[in-house]
């Protein structure tokens, strides 16, 4: 600190130099309007596409199947909002009661790898040594290859149809349910309210039902959400190439596998099966990310 000398005046204070403003999409963005958008808006998808699963005539009146050749490749109007396709069917309806389609194939193939992996995860952790060896290394054998390419091979074995399509997906993702599963087991086995369970003399069958089993399913909600939204991608993928649900069916996938050859003169009838996909994928991983704060016990 200098020390000022007699007839030195204190030299002017600079006033702190003024905060640049905002950009007004900044300022927007932190606002409380834009923040419950936000957060609003995948819920809300994802309660239409609830609705579109369960009730589809309740969003619209259509016939997903019925042909008009006289109005094919009619552009979004009032007649047809989201256009119509090559044989005049309405691309809003079969959108919508598409997603019955798409949605139930993720759902089946994810509850079941979710049932596998859990079995296959608490015999890993559980079992001796060499047992959860072998099983932990099929795991990431499994786990090395692309869950799409997984699929395809249980496919090309078992043959095409709606069915093996969703035991392919879920045996794309038993690996990755039956890892965290072995992970949670080894922590809670050595938890002390086992070890006491075990001094009561509890048996082991009680202790793996009330003990280890609901408290390594923690992971699981966050895990399902996102893998499902992994499964509806990987069911689209396979009817895209002819191995799902067959037409005249209304599947996003086969939707977009029929409008490939008519992109140049109707773009209308790609784009909505595709937004379908791409929005229920993002809303999925938004709704599994939450979940994820919440478990992990940060704000949401």
């Amino acid at each position: 600190m200098r020390v000022l000398t007699r007839g030195e005046s204190r030299p002017a204070r600079k006033p702190p130099p003024r905060p640049a403003r905002r950009p007004y999409l900044q300022a927007l963005g932190r606002s409380g309007a834009a923040t419950l958008l936000r957060r609003s808006a995948p819920v809300a998808f994802l309660a239409v596409l609830a609705l579109a699963v369960a009730a589809p005539g309740l969003i619209t009146a259509a016939d997903p199947l019925a042909a008009d050749p006289l109005n094919a490749l009619a552009p979004p109007g009032d007649a047809y909002w989201f256009g119509s396709d090559h044989l005049g069917r309405d691309v809003l309806a079969r959108v919508v009661y598409g997603a019955r389609h798409s949605i139930s194939i993720g759902v089946t193939a994810t509850a079941l790898a979710v049932t596998a992996g859990v079995l296959l995860g608490l015999a890993a952790g559980l079992s001796p040594k060499w047992l959860d060896e072998a099983l932990a290394r099929s795991f990431d054998v499994l786990s090395t290859l692309p869950e799409l390419l997984l699929a395809l091979l249980v496919v090309a074995i078992t043959g095409p149809g709606t069915g093996n399509v969703i035991l392919a997906i879920a045996v794309a993702q038993v690996p990755n349910y039956a890892r965290v599963i072995r992970a949670q087991t080894f922590v809670v086995r050595r938890a002390g309210y086992v070890e006491q369970a075990l001094t009561f003399g509890r048996s082991r069958v009680a202790i793996v039902a009330g003990h280890v089993l609901p408290n390594v399913l923690g992971p699981i909600p966050v895990l399902a959400t996102i893998g499902l939204g992994q499964a509806v991608i990987a069911g689209s993928g396979l009817s895209f190439l002819g191995m799902g649900p067959q037409p005249p069916a209304a599947e996003w996938g086969a939707m977009l596998s029929e409008a490939r050859n008519y992109l140049r003169v109707a773009w209308w009838e790609a784009l909505f099966p595709g937004l379908a996909i791409t929005l229920t994928v993002v809303c999925l991983t938004i709704a599994g990310r939450r979940l994820q704060r919440r478990f992990e016990g940060r704000t949401p």
